[in-house]
């Protein structure tokens, strides 16, 4: 997979990926977990704001992956956006743009990483705590549970460690 910025002309196809990730796992835009507001507004957000939107794409196939870098401030930025189509998951697109993002976030300035993600992205939370994320705490919307974690880039790995 070749990871680049993100490009406008991208945008349908990050949009078309977001949405069949959710649906993957039985989650919507606008169910109180997952919110849509910033697509159409991406270069703004991520890229003008101090952070990044990268996509990871393979020959004759096109976009595959996605992920952004959100500053928080300073020293933090939010990974978000992580997301894999699921025809190409379970091939390490994943781990490798988490890899990327966590790159470019020190490449940034950024220490530390937040992000959140929900029970109900079994894989994603076993990506995320093999990768040396650690959970802050939970929240429970709807019929979600939301884990919110962290990450220090300039810490060595810890394993992902429950705090509630």
């Amino acid at each position: 997979m070749r990871i680049r910025r993100f490009h406008w002309s991208d945008l349908d196809t990050v949009w078309s990926l977001h949405q069949v990730a959710l649906a993957q796992v039985g989650l919507t835009p606008g169910d109180g977990v997952y919110y849509d507001d910033d697509f159409p507004h991406i270069t703004e957000v991520y890229v003008a704001g101090g952070g990044d939107f990268l996509v990871g794409t393979i020959s004759r196939t096109g976009i595959v992956a996605m992920g952004g870098l959100r500053r928080v401030d300073d020293h933090t930025a939010e990974m978000c956006r992580l997301r894999v189509h699921p025809e190409h998951q379970r091939r390490g697109y994943g781990r490798q743009m988490m890899r990327a993002l966590e790159s470019r976030a020190r490449a940034l300035g950024f220490s530390a990483l937040i992000g959140d993600t929900t029970l109900r992205q079994v894989a994603a939370v076993e990506m995320y705590r093999r990768a040396g994320w650690r959970e802050l705490r939970r929240e429970v919307r709807g019929d979600n549970v939301v884990l919110y974690i962290e990450k220090r880039l300039d810490a060595t790995v810890s394993p992902f460690s429950s705090v509630r």
